[in-house]
């Protein structure tokens, strides 16, 4: 088995007449009917036509950012590489290396015809190895990016909507009826607002406003909670309440129980800035943990905190100092499973380091890159099971459409530093877990808060004989919060996949990628 460090250098001439997009890329290997088949094993799982020859050597092409700014992304990549051939390669693989911050390199990889490419990491380089590989040869990437895969390139990567939908479900499970979005203003973030949209729809759930603000921008963000509290009204309300309650303290003849109950009311109300409840009970953040922190801060400024609305997050939440935040303990987000003690074990006997979620996605290629090269099965029968596998990184499948969906827990936060796990991650896809697709979510627009105002006189006790004279508007009637943009008609498409690849067998289980039959080997030669 060689392991060789390659950077390449000649440009192929013609290269991409090679390539091209296959539209159907998993017609070749037959479809799996759920109807005709009720074991693991029955249909496309259950008849082999082609034997691999395990005598001829086998080719990996991993094409990862070795140079440049983004060095230290490809090194940790690699080492999981190498970590899963040191453990468990037939010395007859040969990995091979590529630069992907330079097309000629990638150009290369494409020219040695790899039986299967590991990466790239990063949107760009996969839409380009999508450009130029052959039709047939299966791509491992790491990108999130939903439009740069299909077509044979699939991502080991989290998609932003399994995050998403897995944090709804936890929230429709607590019982939130009616929430809203605050989202970064990027591409990224309104799309995953979209995918917030559409699940708010999908389960009867109200969504009330969306918020976008500018990342890592104090003043946005300020701006952003100012609308989405409608601190505005809230602060017209309670000062027109103590308005009300001074005047009749001062203007009025009034008993002495009557005196009590309005002095007590007013000096509760002077010791708060806001009155009025929210129209909604929960908060769902979608950016990263450092803009969620100073949006909770900015929350609690204006008045609101979880015992006014309960707080959700994303994966995104996972492995940051939020977790050492006192104040923002309760807040619950998705986050995947654990890193496998046996690869923790693995990865930093051969590095010295500790691995991160990344060193686990480029341990589980690896591992079933090489599954996929000496298994009976077709490429796509193979990498395309819809049972899954238990990987070093927890439950994962990948679909025909290039996405990845993953078993993700969901945590709690509590301050301490080590957040409490409030539901353990899937073991198997017996039961559909999501239901979006992320390619055809619409981008959300700026939703306007939408409420039925704030009367000071619904907070307020004040004797009978007082009601005539003492009145108050009602302050933020359909106020609308933002900027207000046209409606646009959407067009999101669930996955027939999801339902029609579902087995209900109890003996349907994901297969455990450490199970692979591993060759361990004596020596390993590495060339420059």
């Amino acid at each position: 088995m060689y392991i060789n460090r390659f950077f390449g250098i000649c440009m192929a001439f013609g290269l991409v007449a090679c390539g091209g997009h296959n539209k159907n890329w998993t017609d070749q290997y037959g479809k799996y009917d759920p109807n005709t088949a009720t074991e693991p094993n029955a249909a496309l799982y259950g008849t082999y036509t082609a034997e691999k020859n395990s005598n001829k050597t086998h080719k990996i092409a991993a094409i990862l950012p070795l140079s440049g700014k983004n060095a230290s992304v490809g090194k940790i990549i690699r080492t999981s590489i190498e970590t899963a051939a040191l453990q468990s390669a037939p010395n007859n693989l040969n990995i091979k290396f590529y630069d992907s911050t330079s097309d000629e390199s990638m150009q290369t990889a494409i020219m040695d015809k790899p039986e299967i490419i590991i990466g790239p990491v990063f949107a760009g380089n996969v839409r380009l190895l999508h450009e130029i590989k052959l039709p047939d040869t299966p791509v491992l990437s790491f990108t999130s990016d939903a439009t740069a895969i299909g077509d044979g390139v699939m991502t080991m990567a989290l998609m932003p909507t399994n995050s998403i939908e897995a944090i709804v479900k936890e929230m429709q499970t607590d019982k939130i009826d009616n929430f809203i979005v605050l989202a970064p203003d990027t591409e990224s973030g309104r799309l995953m607002a979209g995918a917030a949209k559409k699940l708010a729809a999908d389960k009867n759930m109200v969504l009330s406003g969306i918020f976008y603000y500018k990342e890592n921008n104090s003043e946005s963000i300020k701006n952003v909670t100012f609308n989405a509290t409608i601190n505005e009204a809230r602060t017209a309300a309670n000062t027109r309440a103590l308005e009300i309650l001074s005047d009749i303290l001062t203007k009025e003849d009034l008993s002495v129980a009557e005196k009590l109950s309005l002095t007590d009311q007013l000096d509760k109300l002077s010791k708060s800035d806001t009155l009025g409840k929210l129209p909604f009970n929960a908060i769902l953040f979608l950016g990263n943990a450092s803009d969620t922190k100073s949006l909770a801060s900015f929350l609690r400024y204006y008045g609101i905190n979880m015992h006014d609305a309960k707080f959700y997050g994303t994966a995104m939440w996972d492995g940051t100092d939020i977790a050492n935040d006192i104040t923002m303990s309760g807040a619950k987000y998705a986050a995947l499973p654990e890193i496998s003690t046996w690869f923790t074990e693995q990865y930093q006997l051969i590095s010295g380091d500790t691995p991160n979620h990344l060193s686990a996605f480029g341990y589980d290629a690896t591992n079933m890159a090489i599954g996929m090269l000496y298994s009976k099965k077709n490429n796509a029968e193979y990498l395309l099971n819809p049972s899954g596998y238990l990987t070093s990184a927890g439950l994962v499948r990948l679909r025909p459409n290039g996405d990845s969906e993953r078993g993700l827990r969901i945590m709690e936060l509590n301050g301490t530093g080590t957040p409490h796990v409030v539901r353990s991650a899937a073991k198997n896809f017996i039961k559909p877990m999501y239901t979006i697709d992320s390619r055809h979510i619409t981008p959300a627009l700026s939703m306007p808060l939408q409420t039925n105002g704030i009367n000071p006189m619904d907070y307020i006790r004040i004797p009978d004989r007082f009601k005539a004279l003492y009145k108050s508007k009602t302050f933020g009637t359909n106020m609308k919060s933002g900027v207000i943009q046209p409606p646009i008609q959407e067009n999101i498409v669930i996955l027939p996949e999801d339902d029609s690849d579902t087995i209900m067998s109890p003996d349907f289980q994901p297969v455990s990628t450490e199970k692979i039959n591993k060759t361990y080997i004596d020596s390993v030669e590495i060339s420059e």
